[in-house]
């Protein structure tokens, strides 16, 4: 079992940084090369470019919670809510 995982390419694994506008401010989000991986894959479902999809997830967010601690965790865990099959139909954002 474990070398299913301890056996990956380190470059799944491996940190990229992305400059995204949110909220009219430029920031650098730093994520693993498989979560910037999925990102794309959930925003081309979606129709949108990841850094619009990453942009609209980010204000929907703010308007539900007020604040989000720690955005690069959300992007995670909306990685990981897609991958349980947790998927918006195509347009719901």
């Amino acid at each position: 079992m474990c070398r299913v995982f301890a056996g990956q390419d380190p470059t799944v694994y491996r940190q990229i940084n992305r400059s995204i506008r949110l909220a009219g401010h430029s920031t650098s989000i730093q994520l693993e090369a498989t979560f910037w991986d999925l990102l794309d894959e959930i925003a081309a479902s979606q129709h949108l470019t990841t850094p619009k999809f990453i942009s609209k997830l980010h204000d929907e967010a703010i308007e539900i919670n007020g604040e989000i601690p720690n955005f690069a965790s959300m992007l995670r865990t909306t990685c990981a809510l897609y991958l349980r099959g947790h998927r918006p139909a195509s347009g719901e954002m």
